[in-house]
């Protein structure tokens, strides 16, 4: 990383001759981020993870020459313990939890699955359909998407339209117990992700046009990507929509409630900031959030800081709105999720408020995340499937 402050630059992978203190760059010129880092047994490759196009593969960096080779293709390797013919990875996806595989060091044949840990748990639970899509976005560039199908379904579906957090983070193909697209088919929804403009594992220029410009090309990608998914999957009902989210996911659905105030049914903000002038004074993590609007405090540069804050359009908010927040958080303060609930409730919509005592910028513990899928599922049936 070239840049002192910015948490989302471009990670390189550099090889530091212990003999001669000589160091040189091997990935310099490929244009993915490396992610975790594992030497071959006989020192020829050294394994690396890294985003690309909504997957997280391995691949073998040659230490001689920087040459990159792709060893894995769909789904997100979370784990890696290289053997003298390969590795053995652990591989998850949108339908499935981690599990081992074995991985030939010439990337060769597929992945030969070891292990089916969750085989019992899983049995007799039919899991959605995963889509992707594309269409063309902000400042004319290719944006992707996915969309999740609900198994057995035959007719038209509610839509949940969730952004991703970061924002320099992606909507990709692997398994989290938390968001996960999988229980939202289940309650009968079609999810459509969109990795708009700021979102990793498309080279760092798409990454890095997000800052400075957090309501700008995000939300222009994010228009054009659930029109583009409503008309390619008919099954998708775009008239029942709820637009959901956390972290700079819950700031992008407070920005819609003010620039995008007549499209969704309703929305699911979690964690997000409400009021930028009071983020860059509450927030623990001060140094990302001046990156984010230009490099400058908020008392020298307020106005960086002001254009794309929701606070200054809260006369425009309209949609029913399902607030959570922990009171633990100190990336941004459960005093924003507050502030946001006053302001719909004083606007008169309806709102909601849930408040966890015990959970930090992410909702943890298994008992608060069962809650918190009763909670959010109840909201979106309320808004979408009870109002036919």
């Amino acid at each position: 990383m070239k840049r002192p402050g910015f948490e989302a630059d471009r990670q390189v992978l550099m090889l530091r001759d212990l003999a001669t203190g000589q160091v040189r760059s091997l990935t310099e010129g490929w244009d993915r981020s490396v992610g975790s880092i594992a030497w071959s047994p006989d020192s020829k490759r050294i394994y690396v993870t890294a985003q690309d196009t909504q997957e997280n593969p391995l691949f073998a960096v040659d230490p001689a020459t920087g040459k990159v080779t792709r060893l894995t293709q769909a789904g997100h390797v979370s784990a890696v313990v290289p053997t003298p013919k390969g590795a053995v990875v652990a591989i998850n996806s949108l339908t499935a939890p981690d599990d081992f595989y074995a991985v030939a060091a010439t990337g060769k044949g597929k992945p030969a699955r070891l292990t089916a840990v969750n085989a019992t748990k899983l049995a007799g639970i039919d899991m959605p359909t995963v889509s992707r899509f594309s269409f063309t976005g902000a400042n004319n560039d290719t944006v992707w998407g996915y969309a999740v199908k609900p198994y057995g379904s035959t007719g038209k579906v509610p839509v949940a339209f969730m952004v991703h957090g970061g924002p320099q983070g992606s909507s990709d193909n692997s398994w989290s117990y938390r968001w996960n697209p999988a229980v939202f088919a289940g309650a009968g929804y079609g999810l459509v992700a969109v990795d708009f403009h700021g979102s990793t594992g498309y080279g760092q220029a798409f990454t890095d046009s997000i800052s400075n410009n957090w309501g700008g090309w995000p939300l222009d990608d994010l228009k054009a990507g659930l029109a583009a998914a409503t008309t390619k999957f008919g099954w998708l009902d775009g008239d029942k929509a709820c637009a959901l989210g956390a972290s700079y996911g819950g700031y992008m659905v407070n920005w819609i409630e003010g620039n995008w105030p007549d499209r969704f049914k309703c929305i699911v903000q979690h964690d997000g900031v409400f009021d930028a002038r009071a983020m860059a004074y509450e927030t623990d993590e001060l140094w990302f959030d001046e990156w984010e609007h230009g490099g400058k405090t908020y008392f020298q540069d307020p106005a960086a800081f002001e254009k794309w804050n929701p606070v200054n359009y809260v006369a425009q908010w309209k949609t029913p709105q399902l607030v959570i927040t922990g009171e633990k958080d100190f990336r941004i303060p459960y005093t924003q999720g507050l502030a946001a609930f006053t302001a719909l409730q004083r606007r008169g919509i309806p709102s909601r408020l849930l408040v966890n005592p015990n959970e930090n910028h992410w909702v943890l513990k298994p008992a608060n995340s069962r809650q918190w899928y009763r909670e959010v599922l109840g909201w979106m049936d309320r808004w979408t499937k009870d109002q036919r």
